[in-house]
């Protein structure tokens, strides 16, 4: 049976890092990269990872086309 192991930085910190590094991205392309480091996040867990970063200032949101969404890191 896998022992789960808690993660040293949540998973904002490392959507801020990813931004850092990438700059602005589409949000399916954000979404696979944290799965990477994080298998158990789900898209409903992320979109409200991105709306309490949002809420917060520390990214922005802007719709590309239908279904897509540009992240950015606001500086």
């Amino acid at each position: 049976m896998p022992i789960k192991t808690w993660k040293t930085r949540p998973a904002y910190y490392f959507l801020l890092e990813i931004l850092k590094k990438k700059g602005a991205m589409a949000d399916t392309e954000l979404f696979e990269a944290l799965t990477e480091e994080f298998e158990d996040l789900g898209f409903k867990d992320f979109n409200e990872l991105l709306m309490r970063l949002e809420v917060n200032g520390k990214i922005r949101t802007t719709a590309m086309v239908r279904g897509k969404r540009r992240i950015e890191l606001v500086t």
